[in-house]
């Protein structure tokens, strides 16, 4: 190892912070195992979990900063996304075919944004079943895909801003500014059930999480392109 790298493999162990893009169908498990790899076993960590069938913002901490990991959880988040109305699906999302389609014929863009509205501020939320929460010391979405009953209580969260940013039937296009915790899927499928005509969540892209872009953020490969030629990573313009 040259001096060079062997400076920048001790500022990656001293820590840092990358935004990095995540792609569609990839865990975020895999984006911190291939920058692990890329740097050489250091130490990675990722701060909130984004599901296989979303993209965008995942922060990437290396070295002594993972110790800051939860402190960056724990912020404000921001999505945007679609939902389908007329159909549900065991999962809240496209991970699982959709079934007890409903005719929405008669729900206009009015009851829409009424249903967003009743759905904003401190809401009661039950998590899905396929999700990764650790029930009896299993993870929920083991035990929902072998058919097990899972039963997860709902907890509080905060909806700051809902906003139904398009409407062309069956699809709906949204913003949402919520609190660490937040299941967007729970809250597509909530919004079917103030409707009565069932939803689920049909796309999903992290924008913000605290004062963290998107739009700062780089793809995998633009990481690993920067990390393999410099050594140094810089965050997009």
């Amino acid at each position: 190892m040259t001096p060079f790298q062997k400076e920048q493999e001790n500022i990656y162990q001293l820590g840092q912070v990358l935004l990095v893009n995540k792609p569609l169908r990839w865990t975020s498990f895999q984006v911190v195992k291939k920058i692990n790899y890329l740097l050489h076993g250091i130490k990675v960590g990722h701060a909130g979990t984004l599901d296989p069938l979303a993209t965008g913002l995942l922060i990437i901490c290396t070295g002594k900063f993972t110790k800051r990991l939860q402190e960056f959880t724990a912020q404000e988040k921001e999505y945007t996304g679609s939902l389908t109305l007329g159909a549900t699906t065991a999962s809240y999302d496209l991970e699982s075919e959709p079934v007890d389609f409903r005719d929405i014929s008669l729900i206009g863009e009015s009851d829409i944004v009424d249903a967003a509205r009743g759905l904003t501020g401190e809401i009661l939320q039950v998590p899905p079943a396929y999700s990764a929460i650790k029930q009896n010391g299993r993870r929920a979405y083991e035990m929902a895909r072998k058919g097990e009953s899972v039963e997860l209580k709902a907890r509080k969260i905060q909806i700051r801003e809902f906003e139904i940013t398009r409407v062309a039937l069956p699809e709906v296009w949204f913003r949402v500014v919520c609190s660490t915790g937040t299941y967007i899927r729970s809250l597509a499928k909530d919004m079917g059930d103030a409707l009565g005509c069932g939803a689920y969540l049909s796309s999903l892209c992290r924008t913000r999480i605290g004062e963290f872009s998107l739009d700062k953020s780089l793809t995998v490969e633009q990481l690993e392109q920067q990390i393999t030629e410099t050594g140094i990573f810089k965050m997009g313009n």
